[in-house]
């Protein structure tokens, strides 16, 4: 075989290379991926707990619930916000600062029958709740204002400040709640209905007691 030939050949074999190199399908750039949607923040429910009275244990309190047959009712209403992750104490809930116990409007108590909570007499009637929470501990308000957005406290209005006990709880509660409970040793007639007014959120429980009359 002639040089020119030889060269000829080669330049075929090259040239069907680099032709074959062109052909090689690209690969194929993934699609770009959505971006996941940023999770929107629970927004604040409103709840409600309550404990029922049978008037038959009243043992002769019968003015003081307003002469009204049937059930008596205790009830706290309030705005239930969420913890989404946060920390708690010291950023959403403010030391030294009266706290709304609550989200939006105010944390209401509405009460059919005369009641003591802790060691305070509370004629029956509407109240607001609110707390001051500090590090040597946490005081219950019980406010003669009624019907506000929670952030609106007027010290002038106050009819109680209750001190608070506190538990450190092994699980965290994710959502405020308050619970009314009921004492559990059976109802006499020398016993007028009591138990204990809770309220939790994170780790933290605080609490007092309840009681029918003084």
């Amino acid at each position: 075989m002639s040089t020119s030939r030889c060269l000829v050949i080669a330049s075929l074999v090259f040239v069907g290379a680099k032709l074959g190199a062109q052909v090689q399908p690209v690969p194929a750039t993934p699609a770009q991926q959505p971006r996941p949607a940023i999770p929107r923040a629970a927004q604040s429910t409103r709840a409600t707990v309550e404990a029922i009275i049978d008037r038959r244990w009243l043992n002769g309190q019968w003015m003081a619930t307003g002469g009204v047959a049937g059930p008596a009712r205790i009830t706290i209403a309030y705005g239930q916000p969420h913890s989404r992750g946060r920390n708690l104490l010291g950023t959403v809930v403010p030391w030294d600062s009266v706290w709304r116990t609550g989200a939006n409007q105010a944390t209401q108590l509405t009460t059919e029958l005369d009641i003591t909570v802790g060691n305070t007499f509370i004629p029956r009637g509407i109240y607001t709740l609110f707390t001051l929470p500090t590090r040597t501990g946490w005081k219950l308000i019980v406010s003669r204002q009624v019907l506000q957005w929670g952030t609106e406290y007027d010290p002038a209005q106050d009819l109680a400040r209750i001190d608070l006990r506190s538990r450190t709880l092994a699980e965290p509660i994710e959502s405020l709640t308050f619970w009314l409970v009921p004492a559990v040793e059976p109802q006499t007639s020398q016993t007028l209905p009591h138990g204990a007014l809770k309220f939790a959120w994170g780790n933290l429980e605080l609490s007092t007691d309840w009681r029918v009359g003084r």
